[in-house]
This record gives structure tokens, sequence and C-alpha cells, in this order.
């Protein structure tokens, strides 16, 4: 592609690189000029324009980017990801339901080295989306770029995009209750949650802080997946809530997590259904790690034991005002 300025008898059929105001008619950047462009221009007194002009080996900016959406999402449905229309080198890729974004990282960055000008940004892998939400977008920065490296991304690129949509309709949230303890407080944030999910919460079971009244509560429970929010804190993989979830059968997989907040987690399964300890963080609505956890087993990925030692690095999440124990004390001020 060459671009630079030349002569209003030079531009006709190039791309207007830069907006131009001719007149009462303002020419708008990425147009391709025609005569009745260069009209405008000549009695406008402007006789020279920046332009953008493609060799034959080149893509034009709308051509390049749908050509790589759609080697990104080459099925739409089954990505349950959409293709906007391109324009001004953009096509947009939107979730088409709630879920969680997959994405093939190594060959998303291989695809981004290929041409500096042929990108695409895209949501953290693993991260929740709502219908409707962006999940990536490809942009040609450039009016055009060669065609060989466009095919070349595009290869790289190839369905290394989709959206792994929920499949678990309902939840159970089971409360535990001490004396003088919290109540259902964070009834609602858990239910915000997985109304953002699409999900519904079928029941709230309260029951008292008790290995044997959780255990008959969780081998009871209704809901495709089980949550449990303990009126005390589970401290250790033998605290009352882990072996309730034995002593109904099931088994822990993982106890604690390196996200803060959201240390206090733990996930396990009774039968098929999953079981989610959640962390006392999660009375709030603020991001913690159950979030992470949650979308996922919602959406029927599996989560293992180095999947949530994985989410260590970027884990520590954002201060909440409402912690009882601040990470970092404040120091005093001191008057000078």
């Amino acid at each position: 592609m060459r671009f630079g300025p030349v002569s209003i008898e030079d531009a006709q059929g190039e791309i207007l690189a830069h907006s131009v105001q001719a007149g009462s008619e303002k020419l708008r950047k990425g147009l391709v000029l025609g005569t009745a462009h260069i009209e405008a221009l000549r009695a406008a007194g402007i006789g020279e324009v920046t332009v953008a002009a493609l060799d034959p080996e080149d893509l034009h900016e709308d051509v390049a980017a749908e050509r790589l959406a759609r080697a990104l999402v080459p099925d739409e449905v089954a990505a349950h990801l959409e293709r906007t229309r391109a324009f001004t080198g953009r096509v947009n890729l939107v979730a088409t339901a709630p879920g969680v974004a997959l994405l093939d990282v190594a060959a998303l960055d291989a695809l981004n080295a290929v041409h500096p000008m042929i990108t695409l940004a895209t949501v953290p892998p693993f991260q929740q989306v709502g219908t409707g939400q962006m999940v990536g977008t490809v942009k040609i920065i450039s009016y055009g770029v060669p065609e060989a490296d466009l095919a070349h991304a595009a290869e790289l690129g190839a369905a290394a995009m989709r959206l792994a949509p929920v499949l678990h309709e309902t939840a159970s949230l089971i409360i535990t209750e001490i004396p003088g303890g919290v109540g259902d407080k964070g009834r609602k944030a858990i239910e915000g949650r997985l109304e953002a999910l699409g999900m519904d919460l079928s029941e709230v079971v309260m029951v008292p802080h008790r290995v044997d009244a959780l255990a008959v509560a969780v081998a009871a429970a209704k809901g495709d997946l089980v949550l449990i929010l303990t009126g005390s804190a589970t401290s250790d993989p033998h605290d009352v809530a882990p072996e309730a979830v034995r002593q109904a059968g099931g088994r822990v997989e993982r106890f604690g997590m390196p996200v803060d907040p959201g240390n206090l987690l733990f996930l396990g399964c009774v039968g098929t259904r999953p079981v989610i300890g959640l962390p006392g963080c999660a009375r709030s609505p603020a991001l913690n790690g159950a979030d992470w956890v949650l979308s996922r087993v919602a959406c029927g990925i599996e989560v293992s034991h180095g999947d949530i030692a994985g989410m260590g690095v970027g884990g520590l999440l954002k201060e909440i005002p409402t912690r009882p124990m601040p990470r970092e004390r404040r120091r005093p001020t001191t008057n000078v």
C-alpha cells in the first residue's frame, strides 16, 4: 500500500486518508474518491489530498477484517458468537448468550504477531460475559494489508474463539446459621450472580452450622449445582462444610484458592452435581474468586486443582471497603 499526498488529478479511485471540507461538503476519511468528489475538491480550490493507494496484492480494510473474523468464528451458532458487519476495518465478535470466553491464547498471540496492522483484541480467557457483550474485536489499522499476511493470520487464528454457554439452569443455596450470625445476608448478591448467568436460584435452605444438618441438605438439594454459604468461615479442609459434602456421599476436589478476596472457597461434587463452598466475601456483589469458579462450573467447564492454582497471578483483586481485616494496614499520618 502506498500512502501520502497526491494531486487531485491522480486521486480518483484512491482512498481518502484524511477528512477534507470541500465547500459545503465534508469528504470523510476512508472514502473512495470518485469523479464527483474530485470536482467538489477542485471547486473548493483544493489541489492536493492525502490518499491510501492499495497495491494489487493488498486487501481493503473491510474485506480483510471480514475474512479474519470469519476465520476466527467460522460457525456463529456453534461458537455462540455473532460477527458484526465490517466498518472502518473493524468487526466485533459479540456473545449471543451468557457464558465464558474460551480462547486459544497461543493461536491468537501468533495471529497478532503476523503484521502490526492486523490486530485482534479480546476479553481475558475465561471471562464471564452476557448476551450482547463484546468478546473480541478485529481491527485492520491501515486502509489495506497484504493479502498473504491476512491469509496467514486467518490460518493461525482458525476457530480460535468461542463462547461456552451456561449449561446448568438452576442452583440451590444452602446457608448455615450460627447464634448471632448474619442470617441470609448475601442471598441477593448470590442471586444476582446467578441471574447474570441466566440461571435461577431454585431454593434457599437455612440449616444449623453442623455437619449432619448440612449433609442432609446437600443430599436433598434440588438445583443443578449446590452453593454453600457458611455462617462461620470454613478454615480447614475438614471443617463443617467440606465434611458435610463427604458425609453426603460426595468429595472435595480443592480447598483454598490463591485469589484474594476469595481464599476460603472449596470445590467438590456429589455424584455429578457440582458443589461450591462460597467464601464469606461472596455476600458482597464485588468481584471475588468465587465468581471465577462459579462462571466456569455453570458453563460445564471442568475446574481442576491446577486450574485454581493457576489463578494466583492476577488474583489480587480490588480491596472491598467492607472487608473486616484489610490486607494492608494504613499507616497513621504524622503531622510535621
